[in-house]
């Protein structure tokens, strides 16, 4: 095809072996997770800061973790559905030029095949054979033009469920203390300083990168995230006590 899917050149080289970390499961499980963490210590340092009552900080908790989890999981099924219908429409033009344009796409996967360094005689027999079982055809040029699999693309449900799943469990950490009856923000803030460093450096090794990287970077993220809410709390909880 022409200029028509030129946009989606973003997802060349990702194939269906990359669906967890593009749009399936893992993304949104890792970015939840860190998120209902920074989301809901920096809540609780915020309230803490404005010397907030235990009963206050439980139950601004766990409306923000409600909030955020429903929140994450609603944004992530809309996100993963509408990249979905973006790719099922690239897939029926490419589906309409086979129809049609039989004959040009044909040469255009024998272009596509020498590209990938096979001899002449060879990608023209190798894409006679291909244009000759329509689903297999699509499914070839889908991938070479779109960098995907149409028949497995990542599901909006799984997203959004593991963005659910992992936000609230990030949430719940920072208010662990709180919910067993310790009112002490400092320990809500040392759980969530150890998540930070934990989890971070868990994604950082998922990418191949060094643990300490990763932990270091979660753990300033969302200290600063907290410091700010703290100032803020302890700034309008004093102009409420004057």
């Amino acid at each position: 095809m022409t200029t028509e899917k030129e946009h989606t050149d973003t997802h060349d080289h990702h194939g269906p072996e990359h669906r967890d970390v593009s749009g399936g499961w893992l993304r949104p499980a890792v970015f939840g997770a860190m998120d209902g963490l920074v989301t809901n210590v920096s809540l609780i340092a915020g309230v803490g800061g404005g010397g907030g009552s235990q009963h206050a900080i439980v139950l601004t908790g766990l409306a923000g973790l409600a909030a955020g989890a429903f929140s994450m999981a609603a944004g992530e099924y809309v996100s993963v559905s509408s990249q979905n219908e973006l790719i099922q429409s690239e897939v029926d033009k490419e589906q309409h030029e086979l129809n049609t344009n039989a004959v040009a796409e044909q040469l255009e996967l024998v272009g596509m095949l020498r590209r990938r360094g096979i001899s002449a005689a060879t990608a023209k027999l190798a894409a006679a054979e291909i244009s000759a079982h329509p689903d297999k055809a699509l499914a070839v040029h889908a991938f070479e033009e779109l960098g995907v699999n149409p028949n497995d693309l990542p599901s909006p449900v799984v997203a959004a469920g593991a963005s659910l799943v992992s936000f609230s469990a990030g949430a719940v950490i920072p208010l662990l203390p709180y919910l067993i009856g310790t009112n002490a923000l400092w320990a809500a803030l040392a759980l969530a300083a150890i998540a930070a460093i934990v989890g971070g450096g868990l994604v950082a090794r998922l990418t191949a990168r060094p643990f300490w990287r990763g932990a270091l970077r979660q753990l300033m993220l969302g200290a600063v995230a907290a410091g700010v809410t703290y100032l803020i709390g302890l700034a309008i909880g004093g102009m409420a006590v004057s």
